[in-house]
C-alpha cells in the first residue's frame, strides 16, 4: 500500500481551524510508519486545469488571495490525484492531506475545506478517459455536500454518506448500499475519522474503521478489479487519531 504524503502537511500555520491544528498530522504519520508494508510517496501540487474542472474560475481566483492556504490546498488536491492514479493500478493508496475537501462546492466552501480533493482526483481520471464510473464512500461525521454538488450530474457516480446511529447498523448500511453494485471503475473513500466514538460523531470504534477498510477492499476486489484509494477528511480526537487511521489502512490494504 502507498501512503501519499508530503512533509509540508506538517505546517499548521496555513490556517487556524481544527483541520490545521498542530499535532494532527504528527498523530497520524508515526502510526503509519510502523507498518512496514506501507511505502511513502511524495505528491506534487495540482495544476490549475485540474481545479477548474471542479471549481468556478472566480472561486479559484479568490482562493489565490490567501497564498499560504492556497499552496497547501493545491498540494492536497495533487496528493489526492496521485492516490487515485496509484489506486487505478490495483495497489491501494491513502493520501494523508490537509486541508480537507468534501465541503468545497463549485463556487463556495466551508468546514475547513478549500478545493474538493475527491472531485479533483476523480474528474482528472475521467478527463483522461480512465474511468466512466465510480463509487464514493464518505464516512466522515458530516455529509460531503461539496462532493455531491460537484459530481451531481455524473449519473454513474454512486455516493454513500452512511447515517445510521449504531456502528452495527452503520456497517450494514454500507453492505446494503454496495451489494447491488456489480461494477465500477474505481472505489474511492473520503475517510473522516471524526465519526469516532470519542470525536464529534460519537459513533465508530477503532475496529469499526478496520472493518470499513476491509469491506471496501472486498467490494473493490469484486466490483473494480481491486482499484481503490482513500483520502483524509476529518478527524480531530488526536490521542486516538493515529491508531484509527492505521486500523482503516490495515483493513483497506
Amino acid at each position: 500500500m502507498k501512503i501519499v504524503f508530503h512533509p509540508a502537511f506538517y505546517d499548521s500555520s496555513y490556517a487556524s481551524d481544527c483541520a490545521a491544528a498542530p499535532g494532527r498530522i504528527e498523530a497520524i504519520i508515526p502510526s503509519l510508519q510502523q507498518e512496514k508494508a506501507f511505502d511513502f510517496v511524495r505528491p506534487d501540487p495540482a495544476d490549475e486545469p485540474d481545479i477548474l474542472r471542479c471549481h468556478a474560475p472566480a472561486y479559484y481566483a479568490e482562493a489565490r488571495n490567501d497564498a499560504k492556504r492556497f499552496d497547501m490546498a493545491m498540494l492536497a488536491a495533487g496528493a489526492a490525484s496521485l492516490a487515485a492514479e496509484i489506486g487505478m493500478t490495483g495497489e491501494p493508496a491513502f493520501a494523508v492531506i490537509r486541508p480537507p475537501g468534501h465541503h468545497a462546492s463549485y463556487s463556495s466552501s466551508w468546514g475547513y475545506c478549500t478545493f474538493c480533493n475527491m472531485a479533483v482526483a476523480l474528474m482528472k481520471l475521467k478527463a483522461r478517459n480512465e474511468i466512466n464510473s465510480a463509487f464514493i464512500l464518505d464516512f466522515d461525521a458530516h455529509t460531503g455536500d461539496g462532493t455531491r454538488d460537484i459530481l451531481a450530474s455524473w449519473k454513474d457516480c454512486h455516493i454513500l454518506n452512511p447515517y445510521r446511529e449504531t456502528s452495527a447498523e452503520y456497517l450494514q448500511e454500507i453492505n446494503d448500499f454496495t451489494r447491488p453494485i456489480q461494477q465500477v471503475d474505481v472505489v474511492a473513500i473520503c475517510a473522516g475519522f471524526d465519526s469516532y466514538e470519542k470525536d464529534v460523531g460519537r459513533k465508530l470504534t477503532t475496529f469499526d474503521f478496520y472493518q470499513i477498510g476491509f469491506l471496501m477492499k472486498s467490494f473493490a476486489k469484486r466490483a473494480s478489479n481491486g482499484r481503490r484509494f482513500a483520502i483524509l477528511e476529518g478527524g480531530y480526537y488526536l490521542p486516538d487519531l493515529g491508531k484509527n487511521v492505521l486500523a482503516f489502512c490495515q483493513g483497506f490494504s
